[in-house]
């Protein structure tokens, strides 16, 4: 795909997780939507991540094959750490592209993740047997205390609602690293961050206003200014 060169490029990364076009064509709204100056591309290619000035990385399925399909695109982990943690180039994972961030997953037996962020991916663990294992569905997001990041501005700080799916939760080494949290028979981590880093377990492409109002502020983060 050619892209304009007076264009700044939002790249979505492909390494076969699946729920890319879904990501895409909500970005392609908020893009069209406001007027910004962007195009999105959809792309595997390791030139691509070294000239995005926005990358995502969706995620759906299990941990071990998500970072395996990550692994297996020849270069891609060494263009994203010098793209995201040399050049500070803003990133944002979805779902388990969230849960990559992590120092190791613990779905499937034990396996390694990216570790830009501490922590580990664990079971959601809840006594109330009621409650339902996914975590499937609507849920208010309540962001703590002091969380002011750029990319969450839009926000409504006394809780937003966010779509859900996922079995697993990311327990961060440090907890300023987590924005925001859900209650499902406890809290569970929903968003997490990083310098130019923010990470979201829900699904901002199926959650309507708010998900699309997180795109946008994305896509406007500069962290080189903040």
């Amino acid at each position: 795909m050619t892209v304009s060169k007076d264009k700044e490029i939002l790249l979505i990364i492909d390494y076969g997780s699946g729920n890319l076009r879904s990501a895409a064509k909500a970005f392609e709204h908020v893009i069209a939507e406001n007027n910004l100056n962007f195009e999105v591309l959809v792309s595997n290619r390791c030139e691509d991540v070294a000239r995005a000035s926005h990358i995502v990385s969706p995620g759906q399925g299990a941990f071990g094959d998500c970072m395996q399909g990550l692994q297996g695109v020849t270069g891609m982990i060494e263009a994203l750490e010098k793209a995201v943690l040399h050049n500070k180039t803003p990133f944002l994972g979805i779902c388990v592209g969230m849960q990559l961030l992590a120092t190791r997953g613990l779905e499937y037996g034990e396996h390694k993740g990216l570790n830009w962020i501490a922590g580990d991916v664990v079971p959601i663990e809840i006594s109330d047997k009621s409650m339902k294992i996914p975590h499937m569905g609507w849920n208010v997001c309540e962001f703590n205390q002091g969380t002011d990041y750029p990319s969450l501005k839009s926000q409504n700080k006394s809780g937003s609602h966010f779509y859900f799916v996922h079995s697993f939760m990311f327990n961060c080494k440090d907890s300023s690293h987590v924005l925001g949290e859900v209650n499902y028979g406890r809290n569970v981590t929903a968003i997490v961050g990083s310098a130019n880093i923010i990470g979201v377990q829900f699904h901002p492409e199926k959650s309507q206003e708010a998900g699309l109002a997180l795109l946008h502020d994305f896509l406007l983060w500069n962290p080189c200014q903040n």
